[in-house]
């Protein structure tokens, strides 16, 4: 029986995080808390003795800085380093750089969660008047992909997925099938996506996953690459701390 490890981790808190603004493809930078929970997840990735092959994120600063710090941490920069922005957070439309709390207060709590967590509703359009319209379509990271066809102007996690699942099925895939140890730093939505099609989770279930930032969770695959017994989201971390990321993630779109 063979068995497969692949470990993700969620960027560690970017500086809109902090200040609790919607930022999908806005290239946000880093917290200082963020720097630290990057810095944890690599020790918590040394201690658990982990060695990769390759690693994969997104085109956005945030996830790469999160992905070097953890590699430098291991001893392992000089590992292949894959970008592509099929791993980009979730575009939030016109909702990107607003406050989500006082997006809350503005529109009640059930119309911001279900712009953050609704399955297949997306949010408003980012519009070309938009205040970070040209910053995001003008980013030359992007010349080589998307195409005009394929770039966004919002998401719903259902539209996410339909971009990031074909990256898995046809690039993951094949690596960890040639048992290759793959490490995958990437976003919120991007993972959730992933975890979605793994687990066979529903729609319900999804939309109720708020995955911590800074915290490496591993899953351990058979032939079928679906999760053995308890081989499910193990997070690499202790459970209280992991509960508090999650709530504090929970939190963000909760009026004040």
């Amino acid at each position: 029986m063979v068995n497969y490890k692949i470990v993700m981790v969620r960027h560690g808190e970017s500086e809109w995080n902090q200040k609790n603004l919607f930022c999908g493809w806005f290239d946000a930078n880093l917290s200082e808390k963020g720097r630290e929970e990057a810095l944890s997840a690599g020790k918590a990735l040394k201690d658990a003795n982990y060695k990769f092959d390759l690693a994969y994120t997104s085109v956005l600063t945030r996830a790469q800085d999160t992905l070097k710090s953890i590699l430098e941490q291991i001893d392992q920069t000089d590992i292949p380093v894959n970008r592509t922005w099929r791993l980009n957070e979730r575009h939030y439309g016109g909702l990107t750089g607003l406050n989500k709390a006082e997006t809350a207060a503005k529109y009640g709590e059930e119309q911001v969660s279900i712009w953050r967590r609704s399955f297949d509703t997306p949010p408003p359009p980012m519009t070309f008047d938009h205040q970070y319209y040209s910053e995001i379509v003008d980013d030359p990271r992007y010349e080589n992909g998307p195409s005009e066809e394929e770039f966004p102007f919002f998401e719903s996690l259902k539209l996410t997925i339909k971009r990031t699942l074909p990256f898995w099925n046809d690039v993951i895939v094949p690596q960890i099938k040639a048992g290759k140890s793959i490490l995958i730093a990437a976003h919120g939505n991007s993972l959730r996506g992933i975890v979605k099609h793994l687990d066979d989770l529903s729609e319900d279930q999804i939309m109720s996953l708020n995955l911590p930032t800074g915290i490496p969770f591993v899953y351990t695959l058979g032939e079928d690459l679906k999760p053995i017994p308890n081989g499910s989201l193990q997070f690499l971390g202790d459970p209280e701390t992991v509960k508090k990321a999650m709530d504090a993630v929970a939190a963000q779109g909760k009026a004040k």
